[in-house]
């Protein structure tokens, strides 16, 4: 964590270099720090579009199975900007969940950290929750209000570079995939999460799927259906 910041840092301040160091800040420009000068022939955005819907297909999000991808998270994860990933696989499709750590420039194409989920005021004070005081979280989830990676509500708002880039790593190491689908929202990541820790436990995925799938199409299809909760349905189960 602590390199990728002082590689960002150095990015930053080769990207305000004088004119002799131009060579400079064009190799800034066309790295994996730099998701935001979106400039003719950016090396990232090179080829036809990886990530996002491919066809019309309104069954598209309709999976027969989902597994958690520890490779992909951890390749995802590597990514500058990106603070942690969670990618979940199906017969079609990759769904990536992923936090930010402002290692890029440009992560986020509108606002910059104005535009995330969290309230960072309490960081200096040795607070959590600055809104109650409390110095306490409880560790259920990656992303919170307070005091977190950052994650961003609309997933239109995230860098096509950034998600370019992720869709590219996907790729190289699930070809099949058809569809390749990122979002840093909070809710989603959190509750992607809940699914990665199925996994983790070594329990089955099978029996969410129908959960699985009305998450992913609320998420990126429009879905008007709302989700509920992973932990909610594993509560009603065990109740009966």
């Amino acid at each position: 964590m602590s390199r990728k910041f002082a590689h960002a840092v150095l990015a930053a301040a080769l990207a305000v270099l004088p004119a002799g160091c131009t060579a400079y800040k064009n190799k800034f420009e066309s790295s994996t720090y730099d998701y935001g000068s979106r400039k003719a022939n950016d090396p990232k955005m090179s080829g036809v579009r990886l990530y996002g819907s491919k066809t019309a297909d309104s069954r598209q999000h309709d999976n027969r199975w989902v597994e958690y991808s520890s490779l992909l998270s951890n390749e995802v994860s590597r990514v500058n900007g990106v603070a942690g990933a969670i990618v979940m696989l199906t017969d079609k499709n990759a769904y990536v969940g992923i936090t930010l750590d402002w290692t890029g420039v440009g992560t986020v194409k509108d606002g910059g950290d104005r535009r995330t989920d969290q309230n960072m005021g309490g960081s200096g004070d040795g607070v959590y929750n600055y809104d109650t005081g409390s110095p306490y979280w409880n560790g259920s989830q990656v992303a919170t209000p307070y005091n977190s990676y950052f994650t961003v509500n609309d997933i239109g708002n995230l860098s096509e570079e950034l998600k370019q880039t992720i869709a590219k790593r996907i790729r190289g190491l699930a070809p099949t995939v058809e569809e390749v689908h990122i979002s840093a929202n909070k809710e989603f990541v959190n509750e992607l999460t809940e699914y990665a820790k199925e996994a983790w436990g070594g329990r089955p995925l099978a029996p969410w799927i129908d959960a699985f799938n009305t998450l992913v199409k609320h998420q990126f299809a429009g879905g008007e259906t709302l989700p509920t909760p992973l932990a909610e349905l594993k509560a009603s189960r065990s109740a009966k």
